[in-house]
């Protein structure tokens, strides 16, 4: 081979390399871009789902929803009082742009005078409470008061490890609870 064929296949290799090169970079920035996309469409269907079950009607402080979100299929879980609320969650949930499945696993705890009992006892020891009355202001209060056979599980967010304790030591003086479990979560800044 003669320099001058050798430096023009040189020269069409690089010229080559350089015209592949920039699609090889878009595929992987559109690869990126995809996945930021379904990262910013999933983060957005989390906040329908969740402004669509705190917005519920006759959705209580004895009531706790939860859900989770994979590739658009919504499952939901937690614990309501009422039947009613078990199927609006999966109706309102059902219809959301972005949906394309509901697996509903609310649990509708059963009808119990004596749970009834307990449930408005705890609710006026914890929200009765000067210091934690805050945390029972607004439409949507942030802790949930869960009483299943007269055990009384906390669920919800507060502001400090004190609070997380006092709301704790409130709810184990209720006449009649055989047990309290804490699963409070701090709120961090």
């Amino acid at each position: 081979m003669t320099p001058n064929i050798r430096k023009m296949m040189n020269s069409l290799i690089m010229a080559g390399v350089l015209a592949a090169a920039p699609q090889a970079w878009l595929a992987k920035a559109d690869t990126h871009t995809v996945a930021a996309e379904a990262d910013r469409s999933s983060l957005e269907l989390a906040r329908k789902v969740r402004r669509e079950l705190v917005t519920l009607p006759f959705l209580s402080v004895f009531d706790n929803l939860s859900y989770s979100i994979d590739n658009g299929s919504v499952t939901l879980s937690g614990q309501t009082i009422r039947p009613t609320i078990r199927t609006s969650a999966e109706n309102v949930v059902k219809r959301l742009e972005g949906v394309s499945k509901v697996v509903n696993r609310i649990e509708v705890l059963p009808l119990s005078p004596f749970d009834d009992r307990i449930r408005l006892a705890a609710a006026r020891a914890v929200y009765g409470y000067p210091a934690l009355q805050r945390y029972g202001l607004g439409a949507n209060p942030s802790i949930r008061i869960i009483v299943r056979n007269g055990d009384i599980t906390l669920e919800g967010v507060v502001a400090s490890e004190f609070d997380r304790n006092l709301v704790f030591l409130r709810a184990n003086g209720v006449p009649f609870a055989f047990k309290v479990t804490n699963n409070l979560c701090v709120v961090k800044g």
